[in-house]
């Protein structure tokens, strides 16, 4: 005799997202957290910034066949180009202070405001339009893992730069 505990789509999608979101929340507090208090707050941000350069995957979202066709265009186009916008400001970042650019930190308070803007509207879509509903194919593993590695380093972007002031530069 068997058991099965028959899950949903919908009640997977957000189960796998929390457990993400605690694994990565454990890994860096126990281990990429003390590194970084260990560098300058360039690099530290440089570092945490490369996740954020990935986002242009967003784009794939535009993909004809590549999720649910009906999946409303005005959230796909906002998803894509919103993560693009953020990828593109992630990578100026990095140019800016790798160069000590007198405008550095201000980009990349431009980019985190801008990126937790595009992730917090992309969060309100997802439960509006049920996005885990659907076919998301591929997708399904950006949203599992990626989007939560996102959040994760986008809040110790927002608390070096917090922290800034007394951060060794």
């Amino acid at each position: 005799m068997s058991i099965e505990l028959m899950m949903d789509n919908v009640t997977i999608f957000w189960i796998q997202i929390l457990t993400t979101v605690i694994v990565l929340t454990l890994i860096a507090v126990w281990y990429v957290w003390p590194a970084l208090i260990r560098v300058s707050r360039n690099s530290a941000l440089i570092i945490l910034l490369f996740v954020h350069v990935f986002r242009y995957l967003g784009m794939t979202l535009l993909v004809k066949g590549m999720v649910d066709p009906n999946l409303p265009g005005a959230f796909l186009s906002s998803a894509a180009y919103g993560d693009l916008l953020a990828a593109a400001l992630a990578l100026a970042s990095i140019f800016a202070l790798r160069g000590n650019w007198r405008f550095a930190v201000p980009l990349v308070w431009a980019f985190s405001l801008w990126g937790l803007v595009d992730l917090l509207n992309g969060l309100r879509s997802t439960f509006a339009l049920n996005v885990p509903s659907f076919n998301l194919d591929t997708l399904w593993y950006i949203y599992v893992f990626y989007g939560p590695l996102v959040i994760v380093s986008q809040l110790m972007i927002f608390w070096i730069l917090i922290k800034s002031k007394s951060w060794k530069i």
